[in-house]
C-alpha cells in the first residue's frame, strides 16, 4: 500500500526577491515545470536527487519516492520554509517530515541502521537484531486497524536526533502495536550504557507513544463476593455415605443456602416423618432442591410421597424405585410451573445415569444465578450433588464511566483484604446490557472485594485495566535459567527495559502498556529516566516529560524508576506484579516530580537492594557485606519492599507508601546536595492516598511493616570492617541525622514547614496503617480501619537533640473490626473468631493486641477522631488507644488527646498492656511511664486529667481513680519530665521515688544507645521531692534537665553518693541547634538544707548531707517554654553535677532524706478529681465517611428490624438511623422514612400497620407510587412480620430497586435501602430474614448528589 501523504503549504509564503540555486529550487517545486528544473546549475548537489524525482512523470509527487527524492524533497521545502506534515492514516499527521513506506520482513541478524534523510513508515511486522534509528532518522508505526504490526529487536537505540514514533499526543495511535525485546541474558554483548534487551532513548533521542487513553483504573460501586454472589457460591458433591433424599433450602432473594439435611428414607421409617416436619419449618418462598444419594425409595412411605407431590407438585416422587436417580428443584409454596424435575431409570452394574434438575433466579438485587441438583451412578459409584452458581457471567459496578474497556481486555481487581495475593486478574466479556459503568468478567471472583464505604472508611477494591493498544514487552523462556537467581525464582527474570538517559530530546509515553519487562540486574527497569536532570520546562522540554496512563505489568523489576530526575509526571499509571520498589526515586535528589492518581500493587520481593529483599534473599545475599557479617533482615532489608511515593492511590505490598531519607546523596548523584538535605525538605503535597492490604511476612519484623512509612534512612558508606552492613541497608531513622524534619528552603535556622498528610487512607494493613517519625507532621481528614495499629506518630528524634516537635492527627476516623470480615485464603494467615463471633480474617496474629492510635515518644496531639469497634474476646485485646509496646524510650506528659469521640462499639478506650504475650514483661523503662493528657475528658469523663500506669507511683496520688481494665489510672495533676544523663559508669540501673511513696520506687534501665553516657526519662509530678538511688556507686556525673516544665516549675531532687564526696554543680543553658552550652553559674555549697531552699533568686545552692549521703539539689526552670518544645527558645536549662569521690563502693543511704527534715519546701497537694466533662455534641470527625471521592458527601444509613422473638422477648429495638437521629418505632408493622438524594432532608415517614395484609399491600403500593418523588432515597424497616403478611409478595419494591417483588417471611424481619428513580444505583440493599435467622439490618454510606440522581445544581444543604 502506497504511502499517504498530505503536504499542506503555508496560507501565504512572504515575497522576497531571490536569485540562483535557491530561487530556482523553489520555482521547481512549486510550479512542477520540468524546464524550471533542468534550469538547475550541474553544480548544484540537489540536481541529482531532483532529476531522480521527476524521472517517472511530470508530477513533483511520484506514487513511491526513492530515499534520494526524499532527501530532495526534504532539502528544498526546507529552504522554501513551508509547513509539511508526515501521515500515519487519514488526518493523522506530524509537522515536518515525509514519509517513505517501510516493509523491511524479518531478519534476526540483521543490524538495522535508519539515519539522516530517512522518515520510515513501517508498515507491516518486522524483525531485526537491532534497530539504531539516528542523525535525524525517523521511524514511525503505519496506523491501520486492518494490520496490526509488532516489531521484533534484541535492542533499539534512539539517539543523535533519532526519533520512534507511535501516534502523537495531538492523534493517538488507534490500531494494534506491539514492540517485542527478545533474547537471553546469556546471548550477546552489552551495550554500553544500556545492557541487553532495551528501547534506549540517548542523547537527541526522539520516543513518542501515543496510544488511545483508556480509564486507566476505578473503584468498584458495588462489592464483588465470592462467586460473584452475596453468600458465595454452593457446591456440595458426595458419593458414598450420602443414602437417602438430600434437601437444600435456598433464600430465593439472595441465593444464600439456609438449610440442608439427609433424610435416609431407603432404611428408617421415621425420617418419613422428620423431612415432613422439616420441611413444615420452611418458609414460603424459599427454593428447595432435592436429590437421591444412592437409594430413598425402600422406607419412603407413601403418605409422604403424596406429600412431596403436594406440595412440591412432583410428579415423578410417587413413583421412585430403589437406587433410581432423581433431582427436583422448585418453590415451596410455588405452583407447578416452579417445579423442575428429572429422574432416571436405576442402572445396572458399572453403568453412568445422571438425573440433573436445573432452575433460573434472580436475586434481589438483580444477580441471575443457577440452583442443580444432580442424582446418580458414574461407573457404578453413586453421585449427587447441588450447585448454587452465578448465571452467565458475573457483572462489576463501578464508579466512573468505563466505556472505553472493551470485550477482551485484561482488568485486576485488587484486594480488600491483608493479604495482596487476593489481587484477581479478569478477561472482560461482551456485555450488550451493562450500562456505562458496568461490565462483565469472565471467570468467577475467588475472594471477597469490597465495593463501599465500610464503617466510615473507604475500603471500595481498585479495578485496574491491563490492556493497551501499543504493547511493549519481553520475550521470556519458560523457566528460569542461569545466572539469573534461580535459587529465588522459578521463572525467568530476564525481561525488556527501556531506559532514558540525560540530553535526550523529546519523551512522552501515554496510553502503553509494559508486559514482561525489567531484569534483576542494577539499573534495567520497565521504565528508567537514568540520571537525566530536569525534563520539565527547567531543563528546558516544552512539553514537558511525562507517563501518562502506562499499564506496567507482570515485570521483573520495579515499574517506574527516577533515577537523577527531576520534573517528571507519572499519571494514570498502574504498576501490577513486579519484583522489588515499583514506583521508585533512587538517590534521594530527586525533586518535583508529582505522582497523580497512579495505582500500585502486588509488588514482590527483588534481589537488587537490601530494602528489595525478602528474609531468605537477605540471609542468603552477603557478597557485598564486609567479612563474615550475617545480615539481619528485620534491620537490614526491611522486608519485602515495594516503595511508592505520593501516589494518588497506593495498595501495596509490605511497606504501601515509603518515604525513606538519605543523609547524604548515593549512587551516582552522590555529592549533588549538601547533608541531611532530604530530611530538611518540606514534603509537598500529600492528598488523597491509599494504602491497603500491605502484609507482613517477617515473624522478626517487628514495626516497620505500614501502609504508610515516613521515617529510617539507608547507610550511605560501603561496608568495612567498622560498619560490616552492605551499602544502602536500612539505618535506624532515630540516630541523629536520620530524621524528617522539614523546614523552609531546607534550612533548619528557618521555620519549620509541617508535613501535611491529608485524606490517607489506610486499611487491612496487618500491622500500621501508618508510621511516622519527625517533626511537624500532621495527619488530617485521615481513615483507618482493620489495621494491627492504627497510627503511631514518633517523635523527631531523642532528646536533647531533639527540640521538641509537632506531631498531630485530626478529624480523622479509626475503626478496629470492620464490617469487612475477609475472605481465607491468597496467603491470608490468620482466621478466627471476630469480636462479634463471627469469623474473619485477623491481622498479625489472633493474640496480636489492636490498637487504634498508638501513643509513643510525643509530644503527640489527637484531636477530633472518631473511634469506633473496639472490643477485646477472648484471645486478645483490642482498644481505641495503646501504647508502643516493649517501650524503653520516653514517653512525654504533652501527648494529648481532645474531642475525641469513642462510639458506643468502643469496648475498651485505653489499655497499657499488661505482662503476657507481645507485651513481654511489661517492665521497659517506656511501658513504666505510659502517660497521655486528657485535656476535655471526652475519653476518660474527667476534664483536665492524665492516664498513666496505675503502679506508677512517681505521678499516683490519692486523688486518682484507678482503671483495672486500662491496667491504668485516671489522675488530675501537673507533669513533667526529670531527663537524667549518666557518665562514667553507664550501665546502672536508677531507682527513683516520690518521698510521699518512697516505697514504690520506680527502676529504670536506661538506653544504652552505643554513646558515652546513659539516659532516663521519667515522668515526675511538679512541686514534689524525689529520691534517686543507684545499684551501684553513683556516676561521676550526672546532669539533670527539666524537661516541659514552664517557667518556675520545681522538683527537689535528692541524690545518693559515698559520704565524703566533693561536688562541683554547674548550672547552664544548652542550645541544641549549636550544641552549645551559654548562660554558665556556678553552685555554692550550702551550710545547710534550710540555707539552701531559703537562698535568694541570684544565689545557686547545693546541699550534701554527709551523714546521710544525700547531695540536695533544687531543679527549677527559669526561662519560659512554648507550645510543644521541650525547654525554652533560649536552649534547656540543666544541672551539671560532677562528683569525686574517694570511695569505690556504693553510697550507703536512707530510704527517704525529707522524712528527716521538717523544713524542706513543702509539696504542693495532689488534687482530687472533681470535674465532670460534659456530653461533647462537637466531638469527633466531622466527616460521615472518610472516601478517596472527598467532593462527594455521604449519608450514614442504619436500618435495624425486629422479628417476632425480639418483640416477644424485648431483645431488640426496630429503628432507623440517619447520621445521629434515630427514628424509633413500636407498633407492629412497617417504617418508611424518605429522604431526597440530593440534600439528604428527611422529607417524610409513614408506619403501616401490618395486621390486615390486603389493606397493607394496597396502602403501600399507594404511598409509594403517589407520594414518594423522584431522586428519593427509601428506608424500609419492619417490626415483627405477621402470619397473613408474609403470604403476599410486594412487587411495588421493584419501583424501589428490587429487581423482582419481595417476600416477606411469618415472624421474620425485613429491611431495604431503595432508590425512586433511574438509573437503579449499585447500593441498592435487601434483607428479607426468616424467624430462625438473625434479625435483618444493614449499614451503609449513601452517596448524596450525583450526577446520576438528576439534581440541580442550586442544592446546597448536605
Amino acid at each position: 500500500m502506497g504511502a499517504i501523504l498530505h503536504l499542506h503549504l503555508l496560507p501565504h509564503i512572504p515575497e522576497r526577491k531571490e536569485t540562483g540555486r535557491k530561487f530556482l529550487a523553489k520555482r521547481a517545486i512549486l510550479s512542477g515545470n520540468l524546464d524550471d528544473r533542468q534550469n538547475l546549475q550541474d553544480e548544484d548537489p540537489l540536481k541529482e536527487d531532483a532529476m531522480a524525482c521527476t524521472k517517472v512523470g511530470t508530477s513533483p509527487l511520484p506514487s513511491t519516492l526513492s530515499l534520494g527524492c526524499f532527501s530532495w524533497l526534504f532539502r528544498i521545502l526546507e529552504a522554501l520554509s513551508v509547513s509539511f506534515f508526515l501521515s500515519f492514516a487519514g488526518n493523522c499527521s506530524l509537522p515536518g517530515v515525509l514519509l517513505l513506506p517501510w516493509h523491511p520482513g524479518h531478519n534476526q541478524s540483521h543490524a538495522a541502521v535508519v539515519g539522516r534523510g530517512q522518515a520510515l513508515r513501517l508498515e507491516s511486522s518486522a524483525t531485526f537484531h537491532s534497530l539504531l534509528i539516528q542523525e535525524g532518522g525517523i521511524v514511525a508505526f503505519a496506523d491501520d486497524p486492518e494490520q496490526p504490526i509488532t516489531l521484533r529487536a534484541q535492542s533499539i537505540l534512539l539517539e543523535d536526533g533519532g526519533a520512534l514514533y507511535v501516534g502523537t499526543a495531538h492523534c493517538p495511535y488507534h490500531s494494534k502495536a506491539t514492540i517485542s525485546l527478545y533474547g537471553k541474558s546469556t546471548e550477546g554483548a552489552n551495550v554500553e550504557g544500556y545492557g541487553q534487551k532495551f528501547l534506549g532513548v540517548g542523547r537527541g533521542g526522539i520516543l513518542e507513544l501515543h496510544g488511545k487513553k483508556p480509564r486507566s483504573w476505578t473503584l468498584l460501586a458495588k462489592t464483588l463476593y465470592p462467586g460473584g454472589l452475596r453468600y458465595g457460591r454452593y457446591i456440595s458433591e458426595k458419593h458414598w455415605s450420602s443414602r437417602g433424599l438430600n434437601v437444600r433450602i435456598i433464600d430465593a432473594g439472595t441465593a444464600q443456602v439456609v438449610a440442608a439435611d439427609r433424610f435416609d428414607t431407603h432404611l428408617l421409617v421415621d425420617e418419613s416423618q422428620r423431612l415432613r416436619e422439616f420441611l413444615a419449618h420452611q418458609s414460603p418462598g424459599h427454593l428447595i432442591a432435592m436429590a437421591v444419594g444412592d437409594s430413598a425409595a425402600k422406607s419412603l412411605t407413601m403418605e409422604m410421597r403424596f406429600f412431596l407431590k403436594n406440595l412440591l407438585h412432583s410428579e415423578l416422587i410417587l413413583h421412585l424405585q430403589y437406587r433410581q436417580p432423581w433431582a427436583l428443584v422448585g418453590i415451596l409454596g410455588g405452583d407447578a410451573s416452579t417445579t423442575i424435575e428429572d429422574a432416571e431409570q436405576s442402572p445396572g452394574n458399572g453403568t453412568t445415569r445422571l438425573a440433573i434438575a436445573a432452575k433460573n433466579m434472580e436475586t434481589y438485587d438483580g444477580i441471575g444465578f443457577r440452583i442443580t441438583a444432580y442424582s446418580g451412578w458414574i461407573k457404578g459409584v453413586p453421585h449427587h450433588g447441588f450447585k448454587v452458581e452465578v448465571l452467565d457471567g458475573v457483572i462489576l459496578h463501578l464508579v466512573d464511566d468505563v466505556t472505553s474497556w472493551l470485550p477482551g481486555d485484561e482488568i485486576v481487581i485488587a484486594s480488600t483484604d491483608y493479604s495482596m495475593h487476593q489481587a484477581e486478574e479478569f478477561r472482560l466479556l461482551p456485555c450488550p446490557e451493562c450500562q456505562k459503568n458496568q461490565v462483565k468478567i469472565d471467570g468467577i471472583p475467588l475472594y471477597l472485594h469490597m465495593g463501599e464505604i465500610v464503617d466510615g472508611v473507604d475500603m471500595r477494591a481498585e479495578v485496574g485495566l491491563l490492556t493497551r493498544n501499543i504493547l511493549i514487552q519481553g520475550e521470556m523462556e519458560d523457566s528460569c535459567y542461569r545466572p539469573n537467581h534461580c535459587q529465588f525464582f522459578s521463572f525467568d527474570t530476564f525481561g525488556g527495559q527501556i531506559k532514558i538517559q540525560k540530553n535526550f530530546t523529546s519523551v512522552h509515553m501515554a496510553g502503553v502498556e509494559l508486559k514482561n519487562m525489567g531484569q534483576q540486574i542494577l539499573g534495567s527497569y520497565p521504565v528508567h529516566f537514568h540520571l537525566a536532570g530536569d525534563v520539565d520546562e527547567r531543563g528546558g522540554y516544552n512539553p514537558p516529560s511525562y507517563l501518562d496512563n502506562l499499564a506496567i505489568h507482570h515485570c521483573f523489576s520495579r515499574c517506574v524508576a527516577i533515577h537523577g530526575t527531576n520534573g517528571l509526571l507519572v499519571k494514570d499509571t498502574i504498576g501490577y506484579d513486579t519484583l522489588g520498589h515499583c514506583f521508585f526515586l533512587e538517590d534521594g535528589t530527586e525533586q518535583r516530580n508529582v505522582f497523580h492518581h497512579n495505582l500500585g500493587f502486588l509488588t514482590k520481593a527483588g534481589t537488587i537492594l537490601p530494602t528489595d529483599r525478602d528474609e531468605a534473599m537477605c540471609l542468603a545475599m552477603r557478597d557485598n557485606v564486609y567479612g563474615d557479617y550475617v545480615p539481619v533482615p528485620s534491620k537490614d532489608c526491611i522486608i519485602p519492599n515495594p516503595d511508592l511515593y505520593n501516589l494518588r492511590y497506593a495498595k501495596l505490598d509490605h511497606v504501601g507508601i515509603w518515604y525513606i531519607f538519605h543523609w547524604v546523596p548515593t549512587g551516582a548523584s552522590e555529592g549533588q546536595y549538601p547533608a541531611g538535605q532530604s530530611e530538611l525538605t518540606p514534603l509537598g503535597r500529600f492528598y488523597n492516598n491509599r494504602a491497603h492490604s500491605n502484609f507482613k511476612a517477617c515473624k522478626h519484623w517487628r514495626f516497620w511493616n505500614a501502609g504508610l512509612f515516613i521515617g529510617k534512612g539507608v547507610k550511605t558508606t560501603k561496608a568495612s570492617a567498622e560498619n560490616p552492613r552492605e551499602y544502602l541497608t536500612v539505618d535506624n531513622a532515630r540516630c541523629v541525622n536520620k530524621k524528617f524534619r522539614p523546614h523552609q528552603d531546607a534550612d533548619p535556622q528557618k521555620p519549620r514547614v509541617p508535613a501535611v498528610i491529608d485524606g490517607l487512607i489506610a486499611f487491612k494493613n496487618n500491622d500500621h496503617g501508618a508510621w511516622a517519625r519527625g517533626g511537624e507532621v500532621i495527619f488530617q481528614h485521615c481513615g483507618f480501619a482493620d489495621n494491627g495499629i492504627g497510627l503511631t506518630l514518633a517523635s523527631d528524634g531523642t532528646f536533647p537533640i531533639d527540640e521538641g516537635c509537632s506531631l498531630e492527627v485530626s478529624h480523622s476516623v479509626f475503626v478496629g473490626e470492620s464490617s469487612n470480615a475477609g475472605s481465607q485464603g491468597g496467603q491470608n494467615s490468620y482466621w478466627g473468631r471476630g469480636s462479634s463471633g463471627e469469623y474473619r480474617t485477623l491481622p498479625r496474629n489472633k493474640t496480636f493486641p489492636i490498637r487504634g492510635f498508638q501513643i509513643y515518644d510525643g509530644p503527640v496531639r489527637l484531636t477530633k477522631c472518631t473511634f469506633r469497634k473496639f472490643t477485646p474476646t477472648a484471645d486478645r485485646h483490642a482498644s481505641a488507644l495503646g501504647f508502643f509496646m516493649k517501650n524503653a524510650w520516653q514517653i512525654s506528659p504533652q501527648n494529648n488527646v481532645s474531642l475525641v469521640r469513642m462510639e458506643r462499639s468502643v469496648g475498651l478506650k485505653v489499655f497499657l498492656g499488661k505482662r503476657g504475650q507481645w507485651f513481654g514483661d511489661n517492665d521497659n523503662d517506656g511501658d513504666k511511664v505510659s502517660i497521655f493528657h486528657d485535656l476535655d475528658g471526652s475519653v476518660t469523663g474527667y476534664l483536665d486529667s492524665f492516664v498513666g500506669r496505675a503502679d506508677n507511683y512517681l505521678i499516683r496520688h490519692p486523688g486518682c481513680l484507678i482503671v483495672p481494665r486500662w491496667n491504668g489510672m485516671i489522675c488530675t495533676e501537673k507533669y513533667a519530665q526529670l531527663y537524667i544523663q549518666a557518665w562514667r559508669p553507664e550501665n546502672l540501673t536508677l531507682s527513683i521515688a516520690r518521698a510521699a511513696y518512697d516505697s514504690h520506687p520506680l527502676r529504670l534501665q536506661g538506653v544504652n544507645r552505643g554513646v558515652s553516657y546513659q539516659q532516663y526519662q521519667p515522668v515526675v509530678m511538679l512541686e514534689q521531692a524525689y529520691i534517686v538511688q543507684w545499684d551501684g556507686r553513683a556516676p561521676e556525673e550526672v546532669i539533670l534537665y527539666p524537661v516541659n516544665f514552664n517557667r518556675g516549675d520545681w522538683i527537689d531532687v535528692a541524690l545518693c553518693y559515698p559520704k565524703g564526696t566533693v561536688f562541683t554543680v554547674v548550672g547552664d543553658i544548652y542550645h541544641q541547634q549549636i550544641g552549645k552550652a551559654h548562660s554558665v553559674k556556678y553552685y555554692m555549697a550550702a551550710s545547710s538544707h534550710l540555707s539552701m531552699l531559703n537562698g535568694t533568686e541570684d544565689e545557686r545552692l547545693f546541699y550534701f548531707d554527709n551523714a546521710s549521703g544525700y547531695l540536695f539539689v533544687q531543679l527549677q526552670a527559669h526561662e519560659f517554654r512554648k507550645g510543644h518544645s521541650y525547654c525554652s527558645q533560649h536552649g534547656c536549662e540543666r544541672l551539671k553535677i560532677m562528683a569525686s569521690m574517694s570511695s569505690s563502693l556504693p553510697g550507703s543511704c536512707t530510704p527517704n532524706p525529707f522524712l528527716e527534715k521538717g523544713f524542706w519546701k513543702k509539696a504542693s497537694q495532689p488534687l482530687r478529681i472533681l470535674q465532670r466533662a460534659q456530653p461533647c455534641s462537637q466531638c469527633g470527625s466531622p466527616w460521615v465517611a472518610i472516601t478517596s471521592t472527598p467532593s462527594v458527601k455521604y449519608v450514614r444509613i442504619q436500618i435495624q428490624s425486629a422479628r417476632r422473638g425480639d418483640v416477644e422477648n424485648f431483645s431488640k429495638l426496630a429503628f432507623i438511623k440517619i447520621n445521629d437521629e434515630v427514628f424509633l418505632f413500636h407498633n407492629w408493622g412497617m417504617l418508611l422514612v424518605v429522604l431526597d438524594a440530593c440534600s439528604g432532608t428527611v422529607v417524610s415517614r409513614q408506619h403501616f400497620d401490618t395486621a390486615s395484609t390486603a389493606k397493607t399491600v394496597g396502602t403501600v403500593t399507594s404511598y409509594v407510587e403517589k407520594s414518594i418523588k423522584e431522586r428519593s432515597i427509601v428506608l424500609i424497616c419492619t417490626r415483627d412480620i405477621t402470619e397473613v403478611m408474609a403470604a403476599y409478595e410486594m412487587p411495588i419494591f421493584t419501583k424501589l430497586g428490587s429487581a423482582k417483588p419481595v417476600f416477606f417471611h411469618k415472624k421474620g424481619s425485613f429491611v431495604m435501602l431503595g432508590y425512586n428513580g433511574n438509573p437503579r444505583p449499585p447500593w441498592i440493599k435487601i434483607h428479607s430474614q426468616t424467624a430462625n435467622q438473625k434479625s435483618a439490618s444493614l449499614q451503609y454510606y449513601v452517596p448524596l448528589r450525583l450526577r446520576e440522581y438528576g439534581c440541580s445544581t442550586d442544592v446546597t444543604k448536605l
